[in-house]
């Protein structure tokens, strides 16, 4: 079971929306939000327990930093593999795609918003067993 969950997105909408979904599914007290990925980097970063169990949702396309910096971020500095990452992005780009392979380190899953509520319990249910 995830200890956390961070919600990293420039929209606040995209953040309720999938706040929303965690809520129906009594995660609520796990979720941390964030519209500006250098804040959650910073926040992931600075934990007392690094190792702790965390799921990350995260965006590709925001303007202070992109999702793939944010994952370049975590590939240097060695986050541990117990951090865990969705893309939930508006891009369907091919070459997105094969970008993040190159972090499959923490990336789990390339979704395109918006994210279904279905999607995400298939997620969950496979990553707990």
């Amino acid at each position: 079971m995830y200890k956390e969950i961070y919600l990293v997105d420039d929209e606040d909408l995209v953040n309720t929306v999938n706040a929303i979904h965690f809520r129906r599914m009594g995660m609520e007290d796990k979720l941390k939000s964030f519209t500006n990925p250098e804040l959650a980097l910073d926040d992931l970063r600075f934990r007392d327990d690094p190792n702790v169990k965390t799921l990350i949702l995260l965006d590709i396309n925001m303007p202070e930093m992109s999702g793939f910096e944010f994952l370049e971020f975590m590939m240097l500095e060695d986050f541990p593999e117990t951090n865990k990452v969705l893309l939930v992005t508006s891009s369907e780009s091919d070459e997105d795609r094969e970008e993040a392979k190159k972090y499959d380190k923490y990336v789990k899953e390339f979704i395109t918003k918006p994210l279904q509520i279905e999607h995400l319990e298939e997620f969950l249910q496979g990553s707990y067993s």
